[in-house]
């Protein structure tokens, strides 16, 4: 396994879930529970992620054969969901709709917090490019990571404090929103490089 490839997937992936900008809205709405709990929906989150994540590891390349979704379109789309989430963390936007305040628990389990559309475009186009063995290792490396900053949330406002933990997650969203350019530049010179031969036939003919 190439060291250079799985830490880049391990981080990307990393990045995507962005745990920084959890921490605040975790810690606000389980504001009271004892630490048992605390943790029990640590560990419910980073569950349902990975779930998420090695499901679409391993069916969302039929899943697109089978709606015919080109990998190069998957790419720009991909790309445009990675810069709203990076403009989204960036000018501290809300575009995501969020569920009662009662039901908060599971809003930290289900919501795209942690298990939203970046996740699965980055288990699709990682796989795509990397294979399964570098995508599910980095994954777990990733889950693990995010899991134990979860669980130590508490500890972690007090040492750094949420002002620390937002322009950690500005920087984050930076990133993601450079990445997605990214994805969107190579998407769209692939499917140009594929319609070319096409294009230009047809170009001949007229």
């Amino acid at each position: 396994m190439d060291v250079v490839t799985f830490s880049t997937v391990a981080l990307s992936i990393f990045l995507v879930m962005n745990p920084f900008s959890s921490i605040p809205t975790f810690l606000s709405i389980t504001n009271g529970v004892d630490r048992e709990t605390l943790k029990s929906y640590a560990n419910r989150a980073v569950v349902v992620a990975g779930i998420l994540l090695f499901v679409f590891i391993f069916i969302g390349s039929p899943l697109m054969s089978l709606f015919g979704v080109t990998m190069e379109s998957f790419r720009v789309a991909g790309g445009v969901i990675l810069v709203l989430m990076g403009a989204e963390l960036v000018f501290s936007l809300k575009l995501n709709k969020m569920s009662d305040e009662k039901d908060a628990p599971w809003i930290i389990v289900a919501t795209p917090i942690m298990t939203g559309p970046g996740v699965i475009t980055a288990a699709i186009l990682f796989t795509q490019e990397y294979g399964y063995i570098e995508v599910i290792v980095a994954g777990l490396v990733a889950l693990v990571v995010t899991w134990a900053l979860l669980r130590m949330s508490p500890a972690i406002v007090r040492i750094v404090g949420v002002n620390a933990l937002n322009i950690t997650s500005k920087i984050v969203g930076l990133l993601l929103a450079a990445l997605g350019v990214e994805y969107m530049f190579q998407g769209a010179n692939e499917w140009v490089a594929m319609y070319w031969g096409d294009v230009a036939s047809a170009l001949m003919v007229l």
